[in-house]
């Protein structure tokens, strides 16, 4: 069994880390294609190279710890960041089951836990205090404002997002993962049953992974680079790998909670092997995120960042009466319509 989490574990790891490598090239392609013009074309064919020579450049350059810094904090904020972006991965069930002869390999890294979305919310909990310490231990105003702004931001879309993620947990009435997969399975995916539950989740995902239009922890012409200015080489490189470690965990959640995981409709019908509906079923998950993951880079190219009032008044005076209302009509449709 340990050596099978193990294996996972690294698999896991593999599959993410170089997903954010190339997640960052296609963002740059991205924004090339929607500004008119040539993105990353020189390192390797097709710019195919460029995430190995910017991880090199990051790691080859030189670690400096301002002068007024706490050292300590300092170097754990970073840390902190990237252990919740991928702590969350550990229950998330990117396929239901791999059969190798008589032997049944849950495909989760740690299986069998019946409160996944508490851990969910949990952990995304924790992840406001590594850049809240990272602001407050460089000793810098800007980095400082940038870690008050990502805390009060994270607090109130929190309550926006845990209300999207009530409607799911109503309609499927269980907090484990799978058996929110399988109910999707037996009907309607939770986008279409609960369709304003899902965008109150997809616009706080925007908020807690500090993506624009809600980057204001960062907003480079205030705050130069908000919570990490004076962050660089390895540690700046970990608050980089954990904003995006953070939107693949985002769209992978997302994925499960709303789309059906690795559900795809009609294809039980096929008659397939066991083997084959376990492939199928972890290549549609994973076609599911690329899908979200663009979504989350389109996003950044086209949409202005918000003021910070504004980004305030939409948390508090839009999106949480929103989510009261999700789940007024929630109740309503489990009452009246499934029951």
């Amino acid at each position: 069994m340990v050596i099978e989490a193990l294996i996972k574990i690294a698999i896991v790891l593999f599959v993410v880390l170089t997903g954010v490598s190339y997640t960052v090239l296609v963002e740059r392609w991205v924004c090339a294609w929607v500004q008119d013009r040539i993105g990353p074309n020189r390192v390797g064919p097709l710019g195919l190279f460029q995430p190995l020579a910017d991880v090199l450049k990051l790691l080859l350059k030189e670690d400096i710890e301002p002068l007024m810094a706490q050292k300590w904090f300092h170097w754990v904020a970073p840390v902190i960041s990237i252990a919740v972006a991928f702590s969350v991965l550990a229950i998330v069930p990117f396929g239901h089951v791999l059969m190798l002869g008589n032997h049944a390999i849950p495909l989760t890294i740690a299986s069998g836990i019946n409160i996944g979305v508490l851990y969910i919310v949990a952990l995304t909990s924790l992840g406001v205090y590594g850049i809240t310490l990272a602001g407050w231990s460089s000793g810098s105003k800007y980095s400082l404002l940038g870690g008050l702004r990502s805390s009060a931001q994270m607090i109130s879309y929190e309550l926006t997002l845990g209300l999207g993620l009530l409607s799911v947990i109503m309609l499927s009435g269980s907090l484990d993962l799978n058996t929110i997969i399988n109910s999707q399975a037996q009907g309607l995916w939770n986008v279409v049953r609960a369709p304003l539950g899902f965008l109150l989740f997809f616009v706080s995902s925007f908020a807690e992974t500090n993506r624009q239009p809600f980057d204001l922890p960062e907003a480079e012409p205030e705050l130069v680079g908000g919570y990490h200015t004076e962050y660089s080489s390895m540690k700046f490189a970990l608050f980089f790998l954990a904003e995006y470690a953070n939107i693949i965990t985002a769209s992978a959640v997302m994925t499960v909670l709303f789309f059906g995981g690795w559900h795809l409709p009609f294809v039980d019908q096929l008659g397939l092997s066991s083997l084959a509906m376990t492939i199928i079923g972890v290549l549609a998950f994973a076609l599911k995120v690329i899908g979200l993951l663009f979504v989350f880079i389109w996003v950044r190219w086209t949409v202005p960042r918000f003021r910070y009032d504004q980004l305030m008044n939409l948390g508090w005076k839009v999106l949480l009466p929103l989510g009261i209302l999700n789940i007024i009509l929630t109740a309503f449709e489990k009452i009246y319509l499934i029951a």
